[in-house]
């Protein structure tokens, strides 16, 4: 079950919500969101319920061992390993054996995993209550219970933002919802629904449209429309899978931090790391840089350090080389900007945004591609694909409707932060930009064309279920 489906917003939502109104106290609302986040996720996949309830019950334990100051070191030792073995053996050992395979001329046969959804986020979830208490035996939690609702809630358990246990302990122990708090979290999860419904779907059928494309089919012109697309999806898609958890947390009581802050803006590739995926990118600083030296051992240990993490993070996405060589590309760019072989004059001016969408273009087209063989397919046609057949140019212009050119351009501007820089400076110069009934017209239609959209609509993927 995903956010954006009419089951979610039309069913599970009104009825979840309508019977935590109804409770009288927070044990009994605990309750209900962890009961209901656990149904949530049976929608998904029954079959790994166990999972993620073995999941949780391991950290608890480790956890209690931790607070009891009882074999600290081997505590948090026995939680990571048993995290990552887990972790490691659902995700990556397909991949695993597939590189054995390649090196040593065997034909070891696949496991054929299916990948648990959302095994990457509740997993470092666990890890980093279990090391934050091994720092701080005072910040974790003898309830079982807690720890369940942690880890479980429904708005961040498929696909964050990653939250870490002492940054809503004491809203689970005691929250309130007020007015003001619920119209923001309807607000900001509308806001959510109509970037992933109206903005990321029209940008994805595209991008998916391109890379269907064989060599043949392809020119420069199609490489980098699909190319920019893709950069537009997967921006859209998971910065409004983050809005709507927000939103959502909002009304129930719940703050998480921001998760995204107009990456696409950035001058640098360090400046995009700090509005990208904001929890993700803390958890690898606090949990993988700083434990590994950090900036704190000269600048080759930093550069070691900094590729570590980076070839971590690719990793993290998924199990495929392209992952891997997407994250130390970012890793170089980083490296070479903290070494000034990138001059801080050219990141302090416009050309610094247009080199840095550069590299995130081309990052994500690697991302994006099936294998390194169609990546280079299409870098080879982006920077090589001049010649133009008639082929193309309807393929370019059925592509190329009305309604995707109105959606893509809507896209542009809100993904380079002009209309929200136009309203911002609107309500400096002159009050609230809208009064509030013109806000409830406005999310009104958006929410009203997310509905016409899903009646109509058959494509409606989520691309970080695959993470």
């Amino acid at each position: 079950m995903v956010f954006s489906s009419p089951i979610f917003l039309f069913a599970f939502l009104p009825v979840v919500y309508l019977i935590y109104q109804l409770l009288p106290g927070v044990r009994s609302r605990n309750f209900w969101l962890a009961l209901a986040s656990l149904v949530f996720y049976t929608f998904g996949q029954l079959r790994c319920l166990p999972l993620l309830l073995a999941s949780v019950l391991v950290n608890y334990l480790f956890g209690l061992c931790l607070i009891s100051n009882r074999g600290r070191k081997l505590a948090v030792a026995g939680a990571v390993v048993c995290n990552l073995l887990a972790l490691g053996g659902f995700k990556y050992l397909d991949f695993l054996v597939s590189i054995v395979n390649a090196l040593s001329g065997l034909d070891l046969p696949l496991f054929g995993i299916t990948l648990p959804i959302g095994i990457s986020f509740y997993t470092f979830q666990g890890l980093s209550y279990v090391i934050d208490v091994y720092r701080d035996p005072k910040s974790g939690t003898r309830s079982l219970g807690k720890l369940i609702l942690y880890i479980s809630f429904f708005p961040q358990l498929i696909a964050g933002p990653i939250i870490k246990y002492h940054d809503v302990s004491l809203q689970i122990d005691s929250r309130e919802i007020t007015p003001e708090g619920t119209l923001f979290g309807l607000r900001r999860f509308i806001t959510g629904l109509g970037k992933k419904l109206l903005l990321a779907n029209t940008a994805g059928q595209v991008a998916d449209a391109v890379f269907a494309l064989t060599a043949g089919q392809l020119d420069a012109r199609l490489a980098w429309l699909g190319a920019v697309c893709y950069t537009l999806q997967i921006y859209f898609d998971f910065s409004g899978y983050s809005d709507m958890a927000i939103g959502l947390g909002a009304m129930f009581g719940f703050t998480f931090r921001e998760n995204f802050d107009l990456p696409y803006i950035s001058r640098s590739i360090k400046e995009f790391w700090r509005r990208w995926h904001i929890s993700l990118s803390t958890w690898f600083r606090e949990y993988l840089y700083i434990p590994l030296g950090g900036n704190r051992k000269g600048a080759f240990r930093t550069g070691v350090n900094k590729f570590i993490v980076f070839f971590t993070t690719g990793l993290w996405h998924g199990a495929n080389w392209t992952f891997v060589l997407w994250g130390l590309w970012h890793g170089l760019f980083s490296t070479l900007e903290d070494a000034g072989l990138i001059p801080k004059w050219l990141r302090n001016s416009f050309l610094g945004h247009l080199y840095t969408m550069l590299v995130v273009v081309l990052g994500f087209t690697l991302f994006r591609a099936d294998s390194l063989g169609a990546a280079w397919i299409m870098f080879s046609q982006m920077f090589t694909g001049f010649s133009v057949s008639p082929a193309n140019t309807l393929t370019l212009i059925a592509l190329l409707d009305a309604k995707t050119v109105c959606s893509l351009t809507a896209a542009l501007l809100l993904a380079f932060g002009l209309p929200q820089r136009l309203a911002k400076r609107a309500s400096s110069e002159a009050g609230p930009a809208l009064t509030q009934g013109g806000q409830a017209l406005l999310y009104a239609g958006i929410f009203a064309l997310c509905v016409l959209n899903l009646s109509k609509a058959t494509f409606n993927p989520f691309i970080y279920f695959q993470f």
